[in-house]
């Protein structure tokens, strides 16, 4: 399924009547739940900006993560990390979809972890061998730090990036995989 574009959808929710609105509300409980996921997220332009973002992303996550206390909190580390590294959130959404299918248990069979696949060498590396890279706000800032180093070294070439971060340099399958990701399910028109 191809994401709405987002003007699409604005004028889509303007031009509804006022009550096909309220019957589309969601229980009082997620609601609240997206109004302090809203304020807390301090990476985001303005709170309409966040609420766009995490009302349209949690939608496209739910069948990946069904909680929706657990979708929002994952969503709002992922654009806060994004944000804090330079990436674009939806880029960080298709390598988290390809790389783990967003469980945070993974482990892959050389031994990355979480749900960016972080190689656990990096703990030593940096002197931090208590860091749990299953714990998503560790994991992403790993992750994400990580990729915005590698989009630098390869000069915006979010290809090669990838094929760094993956470990598969001068190969096109794992960057086609998360480009694949990207387009089909997570990218935000600007």
């Amino acid at each position: 399924m191809k994401p709405l574009p987002l003007l699409w959808l604005l004028a889509l929710l303007t031009a509804w009547p006022v009550s096909a609105v309220f019957r589309q509300a969601p229980e009082p409980e997620l609601r609240e739940l997206m109004q302090r996921t809203v304020a807390d997220a301090e990476s985001f332009q303005d709170r309409f900006e966040a609420e766009v973002w995490l009302l349209d992303m949690s939608t496209r996550l739910k069948r990946y993560v069904p909680d929706p206390q657990e979708r929002l909190t994952l969503l709002r580390l992922v654009h806060q990390e994004a944000s804090k590294a330079g990436l674009k959130p939806d880029i960080v959404l298709a390598l988290i979809h390809a790389e783990s299918h967003f469980d945070r248990f993974a482990i892959s069979s050389v031994g990355a972890q979480g749900m960016m696949q972080v190689m656990p060498f990096w703990k030593a590396e940096l002197g931090r061998p208590q860091d749990n890279l299953t714990d998503n706000a560790t994991n992403l800032r790993y992750g994400c730090t990580i990729l915005s180093y590698y989009l630098k070294k390869e000069n915006g070439d979010i290809n090669r990036a990838l094929a760094r971060y993956n470990g598969s340099l001068g190969k096109q399958h794992y960057p086609a995989k998360v480009i694949g990701f990207w387009q089909d399910f997570w990218y935000v028109k600007p």
